[in-house]
């Protein structure tokens, strides 16, 4: 594949690295919620973010915290980390330009669609709307990239990305 397929990958990559370390920060997030007062905890962070306290967005977020049980958190923070190790799975593999991990990723990514669908059936925004869309593309993208790949001669996507600008 030509440097700029590779550049494609890396991309889709570094997006699911990007959610890894964003997933890893809210568990860490949710980990010292449990361990500490909560309102207390979610005062410090909305000055700290310098968000509005009386943004009826922050209201939301403030009553859900308050209502959620210690037992909920332990759920959303071991899914947190859960995601994060699938993602950084994902991105290195992917990175690395290894075929494993462009299958893994047309399988997760391509698993979540319907729920996406779900979802924006159920409640429509633009942000569901387009990150549809972008994994949409990445998985039909990946597809493209894994039947090209295995009508190759060689299959390319396993050596090493030295290998390939090599000519015998």
């Amino acid at each position: 594949m030509n440097s700029s397929s590779n550049g494609l990958i890396r991309l889709v990559a570094a997006l699911k690295l990007l959610k890894a370390a964003a997933l890893i920060v809210g568990g860490i997030g949710i980990l010292r919620m449990i361990h500490t007062d909560t309102a207390t905890q979610l005062d410090h962070s909305v000055l700290s973010l310098g968000l509005d306290p009386g943004s009826r967005y922050v209201n939301r977020a403030i009553e859900w915290v308050t209502q959620t049980s210690p037992r909920k958190f332990r759920e959303l923070e071991l899914g947190s980390f859960m995601y994060a190790a699938l993602f950084l799975t994902e991105g290195i593999g992917l990175w690395f330009l290894k075929r494993w991990a462009e299958w893994l990723t047309v399988i997760i990514t391509g698993s979540l669609v319907p729920l996406e669908c779900y979802e924006i059936y159920r409640h429509p925004t633009p942000i569901k709307i387009l990150i549809l869309i972008i994994n949409i593309a990445v998985v039909g993208y990946l597809l493209y990239r894994i039947v090209k790949n295995s009508r190759a001669p060689h299959r390319q996507a396993d050596k090493n990305p030295s290998q390939l600008t090599q000519r015998p």
